[in-house]
């Protein structure tokens, strides 16, 4: 399914998603063509944000990459709580003092990028 502009920014996203899953599985575009039974070109058009996968084909990347479909979705959704389930599930690999130097971090970001808008 070809993407609108207005759906471009959300299509690129997931591409970017679908690529880090593909090489975290250790696969080809080629090989995951394969499974799928479409061309590299398919692929690669997904991954570039091209074309937008559908849901059945998203199940299928899912399984292929040994994630859950939500994943997938949830790395790429613009929304405000999805991002913040995404942080979540990163604090959660580290220890107490890893966690509270990253939230440091994050408040100063936050404040640099506001200042930054507001000038």
């Amino acid at each position: 399914m070809a993407i609108g502009s207005k759906d471009s920014e959300l299509g690129a996203n997931i591409g970017k998603t679908l690529a880090k899953y593909r090489m975290l599985a250790g696969l080809t575009q080629a090989q995951v063509a394969e499974i799928l039974n479409v061309s590299n070109d398919a692929v690669s058009r997904m991954e570039r944000g091209g074309i937008m996968p559908t849901v059945a084909r998203l199940i299928k990347l899912a399984e292929i990459f040994g994630c859950e479909v939500s994943d997938l979705l949830t790395e790429s959704s613009p929304l405000a709580d999805d991002q913040a389930r995404r942080l979540s599930a990163l604090l959660a690999r580290l220890d107490e003092e890893g966690r509270m130097e990253l939230m440091d971090m994050v408040e100063r970001l936050v404040a640099w990028y506001e200042k930054r808008r507001n000038d």
